[in-house]
């Protein structure tokens, strides 16, 4: 699943569920998926994410990491990247 991941721009602002966006925290954005699915997301490493945000809304992006996800992943560097993810 390609994803990306978004970070300060979005920090204390108001997630599509309602939540305040905390870039240090686990969760991830998805066009179509229920808030509050979980998901194992790995690439270098894994990371559990909740959904609580829609988008991502650029190109065939599908999976959009918090920064704190995507780092403790290793996506930080590449930016957008094919990850695994699993249903949890």
């Amino acid at each position: 699943m390609l994803s990306s991941w978004y970070g300060g721009y979005f920090h204390g602002r108001t997630t599509a569920n309602g939540e305040t966006y905390n870039m240090y925290g686990h969760t991830a954005a998805h066009k179509t998926l229920p808030f509050g699915t979980r998901l194992r997301v790995c690439y270098q490493g894994c990371v559990d994410v909740r959904i609580n945000d829609r988008g991502p809304f650029i190109g065939s992006r599908e999976l959009d990491l918090s920064y704190g996800a995507a780092r403790d992943i290793g996506l930080i560097a590449p930016g957008v990247a094919n990850v695994n993810i699993t249903y949890i």
